[in-house]
């Protein structure tokens, strides 16, 4: 027979599962990138190199053997290897004797203004850490200067990146730092390089559920203004800096949501094709919608540049989903991307080392299996970036 515990007995328990999960947690961390440690992006190959700078590898080669540009590294087999740094500086090299201005770095040019992707659905499991985390690190490998931001209390695109909450972020650091209500910080004490050129931080934690709990206080005292500007205008600090910025949302529509919907100026839905999370959608699309309005009325414009469904973890096949998938694109046409995320051992194996399918080595799965997720992810993420383009007014 189960024991029945008080408030207390609970309250016991439940700290202290904590405790033991979070030093378990904090163990593995250790084990798999000791203290003072860092992550590192590994190296590509000359076929990946030329594959994200948009070049033939032939050319890649010719490149090297004229000695223009960074030697790449070349093992015993002879194959050049290339760093993140690498390919970076060959952007730049390429991009001075480019045909046309962009070719190389796709980035903002004079008027176009900054891309702020929120990535949102209150459903738990619907990928949208995943997405975030794989459109943030193939929009920088790309040559965009990205920011991601964890609003997620929960903060896994901030253990992807390599950061702990529970030990690396005890003195704050989240976004709220920036968001508060009494003596908000720049936001850029909060920005956090990564070892990822290209890609910078803000990470997450508990601590951001806060803002949840000051702002009703807020609004009862008088004292929160036009709450829902608040990520707006912390971001329009850092407007100069950065091309695009990805906001994992957190999964509710509560303040913090509210306020990253008003800030953005593109929005990616994303839906795994069952049943269960279509109707979890409806409701979500509902309730999104009614708080736009109230917003709105409130004097804000919650116009978007484009706005869009990702079918994700999906099962070709899958009979249901197949149909569940055609339903969706009879309703909403073009409003669901082309492409979709497909449901990979590859994606879920990468994450149990933190890292995605841009970090891990190919050799750790069989050919087949990375070739098939990895061309997945980079059809979704290039789809995203060319509705970016789009919106800038280019092809």
């Amino acid at each position: 027979m189960d024991k029945t515990f008080s408030q207390e007995d609970l309250n016991a328990v439940i700290r202290q599962h904590s405790e033991w999960l979070a030093a378990q947690l904090h163990s593995q961390r250790a084990s798999l990138f000791p203290p003072n440690a860092t992550k590192n992006m590994r190296k590509f190959t000359s076929g990946e190199a030329a594959s994200l700078l948009g070049v033939n590898d032939s050319y890649l080669r010719k490149l090297h053997l004229d000695g223009k540009g960074p030697s790449p590294e070349t093992t015993p087999g002879n194959r050049r290897l290339y760093s993140t740094e690498d390919i970076q500086a060959l952007r730049v090299l390429l991009e001075k004797t480019a045909r046309k201005v962009g070719d190389y770095l796709p980035g903002r040019r004079d008027g176009d203004h900054m891309q702020i992707i929120g990535v949102m659905n209150f459903k738990g499991g619907s990928g949208k850490t995943t997405t975030s985390a794989h459109l943030a690190q193939r929009l920088a490998l790309r040559g965009y200067r990205v920011l991601a931001i964890d609003l997620d209390p929960q903060a896994s695109l901030t253990a992807l990146h390599g950061v702990q909450p529970e030990f690396d972020l005890v003195d704050g650091g989240t976004l709220y730092d920036a968001i508060r209500y009494d003596n908000p910080v720049p936001i850029r004490d909060v920005i956090r390089e990564t070892y990822i050129p290209n890609l910078d931080l803000i990470p997450g934690n508990l601590e951001l559920m806060e803002f949840e709990h000051d702002t009703p206080r807020a609004l009862s005292q008088g004292n929160a203004g036009l709450f829902f500007f608040r990520v707006k205008e912390a971001l329009a600090q850092i407007d100069d800096s950065y091309d695009v910025v990805v906001i994992d949302c957190p999964p509710q529509l509560g303040f913090l949501t509210m306020s990253a919907l008003s800030a953005a100026t593109g929005v990616l839905v994303t839906i795994h094709p069952e049943m269960l999370d279509v109707m979890s959608m409806s409701q979500f699309l509902r309730m999104t919608a009614d708080l736009m309005d109230v917003i709105a009325e409130s004097g804000a414009d919650m116009s978007h540049d484009w706005m869009r469904y990702l079918l994700t973890r999906y099962e070709p096949s899958d009979a249901p989903q197949n149909r569940i998938v055609a339903f969706l694109r009879t309703m909403y046409g073009d409003k669901v991307l082309n492409a979709q995320m497909l449901k990979s051992t590859a994606i879920s194996d990468a994450g149990l080392t933190k890292q995605t399918l841009y970090e891990v080595e190919r050799s750790a799965f069989t050919r087949s299996t990375y070739d098939r997720a990895i061309e997945s992810m980079n059809a979704v993420n290039d789809e995203i970036a060319q509705l970016i383009q789009q919106t800038w007014g280019r092809k």
